[in-house]
């Protein structure tokens, strides 16, 4: 992968270094791309055939261009001179020269053995200057034979390639200490090769091409002083932190464990069934269940490690390569309906045939993670109309976070802390690992820490006083007038503070609260993430708050092959839903920028949310059934968001892994398998550690609540004391 170098980045890199190209004018050429990334409003102004300078006043930087066309005695004498210097020596030399030769001499076979003769005794002094510095020998690109001028046309494909490879040997055979310090260049002649049929004059490749090059030069400069995530080449690996030691310390220590405990012939282990995160109703098993064995969190420990183990050689090991995303219509379009063949042919008929039941947001969270998934590996968010009913899908997801935890709460009565560490802990565990291992902050993966917020928002709205139940509301028609307060409370909440900025922001970047919402020292990303969809989970509360009363009131008929409204009303809503979702994609597409829609995306989502529950729900029938193929997807999709990051998607979702090179369609297919199987394992691990970490019993429990807020306050203290002060 590569990373596209701003100006800024460039000049930072490269303060108070001197720079060298030298060569003729593909050199030349070069020269101009690489100045460009400096300063993108540099003019091609030198004069051919003459030295040219570029000097960056405020970075000390200086890059020189100087005319060196042949590889003879001229240039290693300027190579001499630079090794005796110690004022005008270039930290980076990039070289090249082959053309000249070629056209002067017209190709002869005596000219290629004396430039292999020169190159061997340039090479000397190349080395010696990459001992202090950086040496880059350009390869030749190819020409476009058939456009050539006359006097050029002893300038061959087949020449180039003879004077490439003699480049390479003498080069290669220069080693000194058993490796040559000299580094080729081939990005270009790489480049070229696609686009040499788009040159001018045959012989200098296309300004597009060049750029290339000088990117990637710039890339192999820059990547490991700077460490841009996307950067794949030229990184060394950073050392483990701390925390990362101690993870390894913890697998490797539960391993040893386990295998004690299996020498000892302690067997006996039971996997629960889970809970949903959102209701958290457990099934209950017919036989009596055998109690947990001592091996069973060890065992979870074990599997985990092995899999944050893969996920560390993914995307922080340079051991599998990445690439870059590149957004096609196609490649969007065409898996999605892939997979929404497959979810109509895999449709079961439901269990139950209520409005919103368990087996349809199951179904509508696992296609909606589908459809989230291919638009990110797609790299579809380049396209505005997708990426607004993306965010879309966005909010949808926390629609059903704030409908999900009304209605239990509302139904159920349950506001015990248990439950409470149980959702806290499903929520985030596996992040919270991803956040040591591969040294993230948490807000890296922003949805965990919104939901996470949401949840103790509507926690605390409805925990305070008074709490009010669905069975206290049954017996007076005030409670209702009760619960419409509260949330007008958190409306006027989230609206103060969404006009609000510099309060919200004072506010989340006090410590140690800013540890859990900071990004890159900042609260940017969390005030943007908050502010775009800050509606929709009170728009789900409200809707869950409607539905409870009405279903109550027995105003629906959800039975089997009902029609939920009468004839009349469920006609209308049903063509104000399929023309809402006309409108807004004719609006998604005429958006200009994302800034523009994104103002609007808070108060109009969610009527696409209603009218997709509505057309889903109104009609009996269509109550009636779901594709077991995404309700199974639903059921882990949060793992599956997550782990997108590492094993799927790469440099932390900026490329893609390549787990096989040179076949895309093998690649995907067996990094897609091992990806969703990872998903799957890490939602059954993740329970059963729940089961193991978070006790039933009230004292226990805040035992481990206190023992786990010491150390992390112990750990937040240390990282702060590892920080360098703001004038260091």
């Amino acid at each position: 992968m590569m990373h596209k170098y701003k100006s800024t980045e460039a000049r930072n890199c490269l303060a108070e270094k001197r720079v060298a190209f030298v060569g003729d004018s593909r050199i030349r050429q070069l020269f101009y791309s690489f100045t460009k990334i400096i300063d993108p409003e540099r003019r091609e102004d030198g004069n051919k055939h003459e030295d040219i300078s570029f000097e960056e006043d405020t970075s000390s930087l200086n890059v020189d261009f100087l005319w060196y066309p042949e590889a003879n005695n001229s240039l290693k004498e300027r190579l001499i001179s630079w090794i005796h210097e110690t004022t005008a020596k270039p930290d980076v030399v990039i070289l090249g020269a082959a053309s000249w030769s070629i056209k002067l001499h017209r190709g002869s076979s005596e000219t290629l053995q004396q430039y292999k003769v020169n190159l061997t005794a340039i090479a000397v002094y190349l080395e010696r200057l990459a001992e202090d510095g950086e040496v880059y020998w350009v390869l030749q690109e190819p020409v476009n034979e058939g456009v050539l001028s006359e006097n050029r046309k002893m300038i061959t494909n087949q020449q180039l390639d003879l004077y490439n490879e003699a480049a390479v040997d003498v080069i290669n055979s220069s080693k000194r200490n058993g490796r040559s310090r000299i580094k080729l260049l081939a990005a270009s002649r790489q480049a070229a090769l696609e686009t040499i049929s788009q040159s001018d004059d045959g012989l200098h490749v296309p300004e597009s091409t060049r750029d290339v090059g000088a990117m990637v030069l710039m890339n192999s400069l820059c990547n490991k002083i700077l460490r841009p995530i996307d950067g794949s080449c030229c990184q060394t690996i950073p050392p483990l932190n701390f925390l990362q030691k101690l993870a390894v310390f913890l697998f490797l220590g539960s391993a040893l464990i386990l295998l004690a405990l299996h020498v000892f012939g302690i067997n006996r282990h039971r996997r629960p069934v889970p809970p949903d995160v959102e209701s958290l109703e457990e099934k209950k098993p017919v036989t009596a269940a055998v109690p947990f064995s001592p091996k069973a969190p060890f065992h979870a420990l074990c599997r985990m490690g092995v899999i944050m183990g893969y996920f560390y050689l993914c995307d922080r090991a340079d051991m599998f390569m990445k690439e870059q995303k590149f957004y096609t219509h196609s490649t969007f379009f065409i898996p999605l309906v892939y997979i929404f063949v497959l979810g109509v042919f895999y449709s079961e008929n439901s269990k139950e045939t209520k409005l919103l039941n368990r087996e349809q947001t199951d179904e509508w969270k696992g296609w909606m993670q589908l459809v989230i998934l291919i638009y990110h590996i797609s790299g579809a968010s380049a396209f505005i109309p997708v990426y607004m009913h993306v965010r879309v899908l966005v909010a949808a997801y926390l629609f059903q976070t704030g409908y999900g935890h009304f209605s239990f709460f509302w139904l159920k009565g349950d506001f015990g802390l248990y439950r409470v560490c149980q959702v806290l802990f499903r929520l985030n565990f596996l992040v919270l690992v991803l956040c040591v291992v591969m040294d993230r902050p948490y807000q890296f993966y922003y949805f965990v820490p919104l939901v996470t917020f949401w949840f103790v928002i509507i926690y605390a709205t409805l925990a305070l006083w008074p709490q009010i139940l669905q069975k206290r509301a049954n017996s007076s028609g005030v409670w209702h007038l009760g619960v419409l307060m509260k949330l007008l409370g958190l409306l006027l909440f989230i609206c103060f503070f969404a006009f609000s900025q510099g309060i919200f922001e004072s506010i989340f970047s006090m410590w140690p609260i800013s540890k859990l919402f900071e990004l890159h020292g900042s609260i940017h990303e969390w005030w943007f993430r908050w502010k775009l969809d800050r509606f929709a989970v009170i728009h789900g509360m409200v809707f869950a708050f409607i539905y409870l009363v009405l279903q109550k009131r027995q105003v629906l008929s959800e039975g089997k092959g009902e029609i939920l409204l009468p004839g009349k009303i469920s006609n209308l809503l049903l063509l104000f839903s399929v023309i809402s979702f006309i409108t807004y994609s004719i609006w998604a597409s005429s958006c200009k920028t994302k800034t523009e829609c994104n103002e609007m995306h808070p108060y109009i989502s969610v009527v696409q949310i209603l009218s997709f529950i509505l057309i889903r729900n109104i009609p009996g029938y269509a109550r009636s059934v779901y594709s077991s193929f995404f309700a199974w997807f639903g059921k882990i999709s949060l793992e599956l968001f997550i782990c997108q990051y590492h094993i799927w998607l790469a440099a932390d979702t900026k490329g893609i892994l390549v787990l096989i090179p040179g076949n895309p369609s093998l690649n995907i297919m067996v990094s897609t398998f091992i990806f969703v199987c990872v998903a799957h394992e890490i939602s059954l691990i993740t329970n059963d550690l729940a089961q193991v970490v978070i006790p039933k019993d009230s004292v226990a429990l805040l035992k481990r609540l206190g023992a786990t807020g010491i150390f992390s306050l112990v750990v937040l203290l240390l990282s702060r004391s590892g920080q360098p002060s703001p004038g260091a």
